[in-house]
Formats: structure tokens, sequence, C-alpha cells
């Protein structure tokens, strides 16, 4: 039998003499996608207050998640971190997105935060290990749902100092196991120059703590994609303000913020990054947040799990080796 010779790493293109199509696969892809529909997950941490469903709502331009905070003297106070999802289908131009929105009220809001992050970090691995289970079934579906967390948002308060210890634990526990995000809420509060300069102690903080914010690079991506990732790199975490209402700006609706002082417009460039966070999450970045979270994140847990199961495994036959 003949062998199959592998084709060099650098081969060359060979000419055709006519036209084949083999060049409409995309659209025969693109066409079976759209019929299926997208998945995107989404995890908001941060301390109650910080503008967390707001900002959400703002991003996919809907109301998809309410408020948890205290309003009334009588409201319970939580005394844990709880874990809250719900699910949204949102269409676009014929694209179906089915979106998990994951809420975690009561982190970092008691006297005493010690492992208030644990259920948040659990609920990243159940997803992970819940889809581990389904892959490994013997008779699994043709297309597993995904619950598994692709992006998680980290709220900073807007202190205007450093990070508190509380964000660099957590954020470095979190970078573990999910794409962080990081983003100054409320920045409004900051003067221009406090932003910045908020901004450049926490980019030297992350650094210190090696703590690995999204995005990452990859030998795959191309020189732009390169320079893009460096470019999102240099401007971490996102100064961001998040507005549901409508204000008049020169006749015309907008989304915003009213004070004494004016006017902040959520989408005006000069005075917040918002619609850089919105680009960088969905117009160039969301395809590659959830292939980053199969790819390396879930990849990891995936290969920790069945090391440890072969290792069970070896164990258990050792015994009975011994015992023959």
């Amino acid at each position: 039998m003949a062998e199959v010779q592998a084709a060099p790493a650098q081969q060359e293109v060979t000419r055709l003499n006519s036209y084949v199509g083999f060049d409409t696969i995309t659209k025969q892809i693109e066409g079976k996608l759209l019929k299926r529909g997208f998945q995107f997950n989404v995890i908001a941490v941060g301390q109650t207050g910080l503008g967390k469903s707001t900002l959400i709502n703002t991003i996919f331009a809907s109301h998809l998640i309410d408020t948890k905070g205290r309003f009334e003297p009588d409201d319970p106070v939580r005394q844990t971190t709880e874990i809250q999802a719900v699910s949204h289908i949102v269409q676009e131009n014929n694209v179906k997105l089915r979106l998990n929105i994951v809420d975690t009220p009561g982190y970092g809001d008691l006297v005493n935060n010690e492992g208030c992050w644990e259920p948040i970090i659990k609920y990243i691995k159940d997803q992970h290990s819940a889809y581990l289970r389904k892959e490994l079934t013997a008779m699994r579906e043709k297309y597993i749902t995904d619950t598994r967390i692709h992006c998680c948002l980290y709220f900073i308060a807007p202190t205007g100092h450093s990070l508190k210890a509380i964000d660099i634990t957590v954020m470095k526990k979190l970078s573990e196991v999910v794409n962080v995000v990081p983003v100054i809420a409320k920045s409004d509060s900051l003067t221009l120059e406090e932003r910045e300069l908020f901004k450049q102690r926490i980019r030297a903080e992350l650094a210190h703590h090696s703590i690995r914010a999204y995005p990452f690079d990859s030998d795959e991506h191309t020189e732009e994609e390169s320079s893009l990732n460096e470019s999102i790199r240099n401007m971490i975490p996102f100064a961001i303000v998040g507005s549901e209402r409508n204000v008049i700006i020169d006749g015309k609706p907008v989304r915003g913020r009213k004070n004494r002082w004016g006017v902040i417009n959520v989408e005006n460039e000069q005075h917040c990054e918002f619609n850089y966070l919105r680009n960088f999450l969905t117009r160039t970045h969301l395809q590659d947040l959830i292939e980053t979270t199969a790819q390396i994140h879930y990849e990891a847990f995936r290969s920790k799990q069945l090391l440890a199961l072969k290792e069970s495994s070896a164990s258990k036959q050792q015994p009975q080796a011994n015992g023959a």
C-alpha cells in the first residue's frame, strides 16, 4: 500500500486552469452558523453599586438585567456571594446571539470578605466540568450547550489611588480560569489627569503581581492583530460610564448622564472609553474570547481532570495487581 507523503510546511500553491468553486465554502459555513446561532457567556464581578448591570445593558443596547442593589433600609444584607444567571436571545442583522449574563451580588460587600470569591471560581469551574462530562458521554449531543464563561468583566472602584488587596487576590485567581477584562467603574468621578494616573498604577500592579488580563498574544495572530492587542493592553483598564437613559445634546438623544455641570455622553470617546470596550467585546474580539476560553482555559482544566482520572485509575489497579 502506497504511503501518503505529508505536505511540506511551506508548500507552493498550485494554479488552477479554471474556476472550481470551493471558495464558496466560507458562505456554506456562514449559512450553517447563522442557522445555529452563537453563544456568549459573560460574568460581571465587582462590589454592589459600581454599575455592573447598567454597563451590561448599555453594551447590548437593551435592558437585559436588573440591578441587585439594596434600596430600602429593611432590605436584607446578603451574607455571601450569590450567583445569578439570566439568558436572552438577541438578534442583529440575521445573527442570533444566545447571551448568558451572570451577576455576582454580595461580592465584596461584607465586613469580612475572606473567601468571597470562592463561589465565583467554583461556578466557572463547574461550567467547565459540566461541559467535560457531556463531552465524555458515549451518546453525546451533536451540539453541546456551552455555558463556559467566555469573559469576566472585573469592576474596579474609582478610588484614584491603587488596587485594593481584594482586587489583586481575586483578579489573580480569576485570570487562571477565565478571560479577565478589568474596567474602572463610574470613571466620570475622576478628572482626566486622575483617570490616566490611576490607569497607569493599575497596569503597573497587574504586571507586578503577574496578573494576565485579556487579550493574549498568539503565534497565529497577524501583525495587525498583534498591534491591535498591544493597543488594547495599553488602554486597559477601560475607564467607563454606563447609562440606559437618553439625554438631549444639540437636539439629539444620546445615552448619557446629566448633572449640574453638564452632560456625560457615554459614546463620546472624549468623555469615557465605553466605545472602545464595546467595540473590543463585540466587534473585534468576540470570537477570540470564545476560542481562547476553549483552547486555553478549558483545555487546561480538561487536561488536569483527565490526568487526575488516569492517576486515580492507575492507583486502583495497583492493589489488584499486588493481590494477584
